[in-house]
């Protein structure tokens, strides 16, 4: 298994792993790979992370920066998501594997932390973890986290990039 930057030649098996991925999934609205497009074109893909086995991409995770209710500028955060996994080798750890890289990424690049909105009985496992001071609207407390990468951090409701919205 090779962990990757996704290269311009991976888009479309991105696009395809991504549809089938969230296929099936309760909580898909089918436009997930069309979140990930978007983010690209607008500059905005700031990490894409593809899982490479026997020459296919079988899993891939985005981070892209979110903001901060409060207006701050030194806000230095980034969202999870989507992330993919090929249904055929779910269960394997690749999402960890990503999910895991991807941190230590952007822990290089000097992020203050990580939001994301997801299960947190699989997403505690990775230190995501609720806080009231940190919310999005529209969502339930519990299954929006976040990561601190560093003790300090402001609060308020956070926003995805617009890419995320169509």
């Amino acid at each position: 298994m090779i962990l990757r930057p996704e290269r311009t030649d991976d888009v479309d098996a991105i696009r395809q792993l991504t549809e089938t991925a969230f296929r099936t999934a309760p909580h898909a609205d089918g436009t997930e790979h069309l979140i990930i497009d978007r983010l690209r074109a607008a500059g905005a893909l700031t990490l894409s992370l593809v899982a490479e086995a026997g020459g296919a991409v079988v899993g891939h995770v985005a981070f892209s920066p979110v903001s901060l209710s409060d207006g701050r500028t030194d806000w230095d955060w980034y969202g999870l998501g989507p992330i993919s996994v090929d249904p055929a080798r779910q269960g394997e750890g690749i999402g960890g594997m990503l999910i895991h890289e991807g941190l230590e990424r952007l822990r290089a690049l000097g992020a203050a932390g990580c939001v994301l909105l997801g299960d947190p009985a699989y997403y505690n496992r990775f230190g995501f973890v609720s806080d009231p001071r940190l919310t999005l609207d529209g969502v339930p407390p519990e299954y929006f986290m976040h990561v601190a990468f560093s003790p300090v951090y402001g609060g308020g409701t956070v926003s995805y990039h617009p890419g995320f919205y169509g």
